[in-house]
């Protein structure tokens, strides 16, 4: 399994760190400059400009912190035209572009294309090279291990892409098991994860995710309502 990330600073390390000390899956990785300008006219054009290493298009799986909705669809095109198969772009639908100009390049090439506000809201979703990537990393999932009312062992099953996961994992031993689902949403908000804060979802959203997870490794039945801008949308390209 080959993930691109297409980078833009400090936006996409992380990522690419998590993948290589995280999981077996290979990561290769191009960028784009940290200033853009606001308003692209000819984004082919300036996207050739930027002569981005084209190793990153030989990736199963492509993930874009390109955040702009100029060049994103271009980038998404071009991974399109050299067989890319599914791409994934957080930061949510206002820095990807269009709705309806991703789906008329998924269609044209039968590219699968989500769109996350937050990564860690990702899941299976039956596109194999997104699913590959999910088993490792997306939607957080613990395992969780209680002696004597105590958390004793606490492991990762899935991460977020970020990072955070493991930060909450390892602050989760040792405590009660009546404060470790607040705790793991406290640690997860702790964590220098990147998501939007100070607004409704982004990085709350990720916090009710962790709960959530802490809350699933004890037993607890419980679901996440994700607001609606946390919500992935899935642009369909399969022909």
């Amino acid at each position: 399994m080959l993930v691109g990330v297409v980078k833009r600073g400090k936006y996409g390390e992380r990522l690419i760190d998590v993948i290589k000390h995280r999981t077996d899956m290979d990561v290769v990785s191009a960028e784009v400059p940290v200033s853009l300008p606001g308003f692209i006219e000819d984004p082919e054009e300036y996207l050739k400009r930027l002569n981005m290493d084209p190793e990153v298009f030989k990736a199963d799986l492509l993930i874009l912190y390109t955040f702009h909705p100029d060049l994103t669809p271009e980038v998404v095109r071009l991974a399109g035209k050299n067989g890319v198969k599914a791409v994934i772009i957080p930061g949510g639908i206002g820095r990807a572009g269009s709705i309806g100009e991703l789906e008329a390049i998924a269609k044209e090439y039968g590219t699968h294309i989500e769109v996350d506000e937050i990564c860690c809201t990702l899941e299976k979703c039956g596109v194999p090279a997104i699913d590959a990537f999910a088993e490792h990393l997306g939607k957080p999932e613990l395992a969780l291990e209680v002696k004597n009312g105590k958390i004793s062992s606490a492991k990762v099953v899935r991460g977020s892409p970020c990072g955070s996961t493991w930060h909450v994992a390892e602050g989760l031993v040792g405590k009660s098991v009546e404060e470790v689902p607040p705790l793991a949403g406290l640690l997860c908000q702790q964590y220098p994860c990147r998501a939007v804060r100070g607004t409704p979802g982004g990085i709350h959203t990720s916090a009710d995710l962790h709960k959530n997870a802490a809350e699933r490794a004890l037993g607890m039945d419980t679901k996440v309502e994700l607001p609606r801008q946390s919500r992935p949308i899935k642009i369909e390209g399969r022909r």
